[in-house]
């Protein structure tokens, strides 16, 4: 049976900013969904123990007094999203996330910020992510326009309910998964370990390209040294003291 066609994960943060190193989580989805079975979904508030910029309420609709009245203490969100997705994984089931080096790496640094097992220390080779940004710059590299999850939605003929809303997106990515993997046979009939290992390539290319577009054109060259290639997590970077 074609991956897409089984039990899928979506997996999608809304943050304090787009920092990976310092910016928090607030709130946070994880819903499975497909393979013939009921839409499960787990949805949580955090209280990121900082204050949410102003902007990035705008975009998720959650103040600094909202999070701290009704979210709960970001360490035991950390913990409990570590462990429900590693329930996942090692169940066998693809994460899908959006630009999920961002999504990943937010909630490994904040486990690692507050004394949580990493995921990836927990599941190590088993992860398998399907992350719709990188598949669809793959088969559409040339595509004018953006590609937010909005966008991609609407590019590949499926809903997104709720947008920038932890829920809403992390179904929504599901959605534009299993339409890419539907439309484009390349995608949806390969096995998904060897989806997972292209898609680690073609975020390499794609990042190589953007890092090449930036030093070309002026005054973005600055912009090409802090264009990332790793996915789909950024590797922690060691500290003093570490073995």
């Amino acid at each position: 049976m074609s991956w897409y066609l089984g039990r899928l994960c979506g997996f999608d943060l809304e943050t304090t900013g787009i920092n990976v190193e310092a910016d928090r989580i607030v709130t946070a989805c994880i819903v499975q969904c497909g393979g013939g079975a009921p839409v499960q979904s787990a949805t949580w508030m955090a209280d990121p123990g900082v204050e949410i910029p102003e902007g990035a309420a705008k975009v998720h609709g959650i103040t600094t007094e909202r999070a701290r009245a009704e979210g709960r203490p970001a360490a035991e969100v950390d913990e409990q999203l570590v462990a429900a997705l590693a329930e996942v994984v090692l169940a066998g089931t693809p994460v899908v996330a959006m630009n999920a080096s961002f999504d990943l790496t937010i909630l490994d640094r904040e486990a690692r910020r507050h004394g949580v097992q990493p995921l990836v220390d927990i599941v190590g080779k088993d992860l398998r992510v399907v992350d719709p940004l990188v598949l669809d710059k793959h088969i559409d590299r040339y595509r004018a326009g953006r590609r937010t999850l909005t966008h991609l939605c609407r590019t590949y003929g499926t809903r997104l309910d709720a947008a920038h809303s932890a829920d809403g997106d992390a179904l929504g990515a599901c959605r534009v998964a299993w339409c890419i993997a539907q439309q484009y046979a390349e995608i949806g009939s390969i096995g998904l370990d060897v989806l997972h290992e292209q898609q680690i390539e073609w975020a390499r290319e794609q990042a190589e390209s953007l890092a090449e577009h930036f030093r070309s054109t002026p005054g973005k060259e600055h912009q090409a040294d802090g264009v990332r290639v790793e996915w789909p997590l950024l590797p922690a970077q060691r500290q003093a003291g570490d073995r």
